[in-house]
């Protein structure tokens, strides 16, 4: 396939496991619904730790694309990771 579309795909899969971890730890974790967690974890600072925590699902699509020897998507959810590495980096300094 095209190395171009892999990277995507990988991307792509890296920001839906990044959004399915964050609110599968709101849901788990959270007497609050999704937006009052949300409201709250703005108002207290928060956000950039709810984001850490649902970049963990990260970890998973990583080594899965990793074992099926798709790299290209790997490298794709690592882009992703890093993207929201730098959103978290952005909330902690403003």
């Amino acid at each position: 396939m095209n190395t171009k579309k892999e990277l995507l795909i990988g991307f792509i899969v890296g920001l839906i496991a990044n959004t399915v971890g964050t609110l599968l730890y709101i849901l788990l974790f959270s007497d609050l619904s999704i937006t009052e967690t949300y409201n709250a974890a703005i108002a207290q600072g928060h956000v950039g730790s709810l984001l850490a925590l649902g970049a963990i699902l990260n970890l998973v699509a990583f080594f899965g694309f990793l074992r099926i020897k798709r790299d290209q998507r790997a490298k794709g959810v690592l882009i992703a990771t890093l993207l929201t590495a730098l959103l978290i980096l952005y909330y902690k300094i403003f």
